[in-house]
């Protein structure tokens, strides 16, 4: 179901206001609690809402250095491997992907020997052919959801579907 132009706002203050209380979303935006509740929990029920928490930082915990490596997988092995590299502390993402490879992942390591381990630790997953990585110099748009909130927002406003 698409977001109409209440759930935008909903989610929008969701990002901006993140420790803020349902009943004080209900009073922000102008609607009652029972209604802000019910979006929340149809947001949740069809996955719009991905989850609740603090987002962390690598550095502040020590993982100053961020690479993107790509996986190259034996044929019919992406399952399983991808599996496995779950049990890699230092992946913090991963997506099987079309192009130069199979499989991408998002890698934090302390410095540039502790990389050099953890690839090394990914050449003997299973499945695993080769990698390629890219260390990542500087962060230029951080993660990021409120403009694409707002987007949606506006479209439905405007009486558009994405």
């Amino acid at each position: 179901m698409p977001a109409d132009e209440l759930d935008a706002r909903i989610l929008a203050l969701l990002l901006e206001q993140p420790r803020t209380s349902v009943r004080e979303y209900a009073r922000i935006l102008g609607v009652a609690r029972g209604t802000l509740q019910a979006r929340l929990d149809r947001l949740d029920r069809d996955g719009v809402i991905t989850g609740y928490g603090p987002r962390l930082s690598p550095e502040a915990l020590g993982y100053r250095v961020l690479a993107f490596v790509h996986l190259e997988v034996t044929q019919g092995h992406l399952d399983a491997t991808g599996r496995a590299l779950a049990a890699v502390p230092e992946i913090i993402e991963a997506f099987s992907i079309t192009g130069g490879g199979d499989l991408l992942t998002r890698v934090v390591a302390r410095d540039a020997a502790h990389l050099e381990d953890v690839i090394q630790r990914l050449v003997q997953v299973p499945g695993v052919v080769r990698t390629r990585t890219e260390v990542a110099l500087r962060e230029r748009v951080p993660q990021r959801m409120l403009p694409l909130v707002r987007e949606v927002g506006r479209d439905a406003a405007a009486g558009r579907t994405p």
